[in-house]
C-alpha cells in the first residue's frame, strides 16, 4: 500500500492538452475515484499514474519515490481493465498465477474456488471480472489501477460487483485508483472522488461533500439523479447577504461570504430539497410527473427555468396544475452562471474535506 502524489501534472498530445496542471494526493489505503464524462482526462491521468503514459510536465510520487518517468514494469502496481485482458486458453488458476510466475494462488481474493480449474473462455462476464480482480490483487502491489472495470457488465452484475469490490477493498485496504463515468459507481464505492472536466480536476471530496457542496455548476449538474436544478436570475450580491430575489420573492440562502457585482447568477437546489405547497413563493406549472414507487419526480416550469422536485408518491399533483414551491434554505447554493463557480457561503464551511 502507498500514497500517490501528483504535482502539477500535465499531458499534451501535440496541440491538445488532455490533462492540465493536476495536483492532488491519493492517501495510503484509499479508494480514490476519477469521475467525469468521456474525454475529460480521467483515463489519461490513471495511465500516467500507472506508467502507461509519461507526463509532459510535472511529477508523480509513489510511496515517496519519484516514478515520473519510470515505465509500468518499474512500478509496483496492479491493473484491472474493462476488457479483462485474460488468457482464454488458460484456467482461472493459471490466469491468476501467470503474472507472478508461480503455481500458488492461495493469496487470491476469490470466493469462487470451484472456478479455479475452469477455462476462462467459458466464464460469464461477472466471473471473468472476478478473475481479473483476483489477478491484480493477489500481487499485493503498492497500488491498484482500475479503468472502467465494470463497464462491460449488465446492470445487475455491475451492482453485484460494486458491492463485492467495496467489501474486498475494506478487507485488504489496497490503495486503489478507479476510473468511471458512472456517478452511481463513484458514489457507492469511493472514499474520495475527483470530478474532472476538460482535463481539469474541478473538485475533490467525499461523495457526500461533493453531493451536498458542489464547487461548480459542472459538478452539481453531473452528480445526482436527477441532478441539481439551476434557477437563473440577474442580481448583485453583498457579503453577508442571507437571501436572493427571484421574481420579487425573497429566497433565504446560507449566509454569503463574498460579494459579486451585478451579473448572471444561478440558484442551485437539489430535487429532494424542493417541496410543493400552495403557500410557496416561487410559482410554476407542472409539466410532467414520473411515478417511482415510494416517490415521484415532478417537473415544474417556472419563470427562472425548469425545475424537478422529488416528493412523496402519496402527494397528488396533476399535469398543468399551478403550484407553489418552497426550498430548504440551508442547502441552497448560489453560482456565478458565467464562470460556473459556486459563491462562498456558510454551507461550504461545513465541509469535512476542505
Amino acid at each position: 500500500m502507498a500514497e500517490i502524489d501528483l504535482q502539477n501534472v500535465q499531458k499534451r498530445f501535440g496541440d491538445f492538452t488532455a490533462v492540465r496542471e493536476s495536483s492532488f494526493t491519493i492517501r495510503d489505503g484509499e479508494f480514490f475515484v476519477l469521475l467525469g464524462p468521456s474525454g475529460c482526462g480521467k483515463t489519461t491521468t490513471l495511465r500516467m499514474i500507472a506508467g502507461l503514459e509519461l507526463p509532459t510536465e510535472g511529477k508523480i510520487l509513489l510511496d515517496g519515490e519519484d516514478v515520473t518517468y519510470k515505465r509500468a514494469s518499474q512500478r509496483d502496481i496492479g491493473f484491472v481493465f474493462q476488457l479483462f485482458a485474460l488468457y482464454p486458453r488458460m484456467t482461472v488458476r493459471e490466469n491468476i498465477a501467470f503474472p507472478l510466475k508461480c503455481q500458488s494462488v492461495q493469496r487470491a481474493e476469490t470466493k469462487r474456488r470451484d472456478l479455479l480449474e475452469r477455462s476462462v473462455s467459458g466464464l460469464s462476464g461477472g466471473d471473468s471480472q472476478r478473475v481479473a480482480l483476483g489477478r491484480a490483487l493477489v500481487r499485493r502491489a503498492k497500488a491498484c489501477m482500475m479503468d472502467e472495470p465494470l463497464g462491460a457488465l449488465d446492470a445487475e452484475f455491475r451492482h453485484l460487483m460494486c458491492v463485492e469490490l467495496h467489501a474486498l477493498h475494506d478487507r485488504i485496504r489496497a490503495t486503489t485508483v478507479y476510473v468511471t463515468h458512472d456517478q452511481t459507481e463513484a458514489m457507492a464505492m469511493a472514499d474520495r472522488i475527483a470530478v474532472m472536466n476538460h482535463g481539469v480536476v474541478v473538485q475533490i471530496g467525499s461523495p457526500q461533500d461533493i453531493y451536498d457542496r458542489p464547487s461548480a455548476m459542472h459538478v452539481a449538474g453531473f452528480i445526482g439523479s436527477p441532478p441539481m436544478n439551476f434557477l437563473r436570475f440577474k442580481s448583485s450580491l453583498a457579503q453577508g447577504q442571507r437571501s436572493v430575489q427571484l421574481n420579487g420573492a425573497a429566497i433565504r440562502v446560507p449566509t454569503l461570504r463574498q460579494a459579486v457585482a451585478e451579473g448572471e447568477l444561478a440558484l442551485g437546489v437539489r430535487p429532494e430539497h424542493v417541496t410543493i405547497s400552495d403557500a410557496g413563493e416561487i410559482r410554476g406549472e407542472v409539466f410532467g410527473v414520473e411515478y417511482m414507487g415510494t416517490m415521484q419526480i415532478v417537473t415544474v416550469n417556472t419563470k427562472h427555468g425548469q425545475l424537478k422536485a422529488r416528493i412523496p408518491s402519496r402527494q397528488r399533483v396533476q399535469v398543468r396544475e399551478a403550484v407553489g414551491l418552497n426550498f430548504d434554505s440551508e442547502r441552497l447554493v448560489v453560482f456565478d452562471a458565467v464562470s460556473g463557480s459556486a459563491l462562498k457561503s456558510r454551507l461550504f464551511e461545513e465541509s469535512a474535506d476542505g
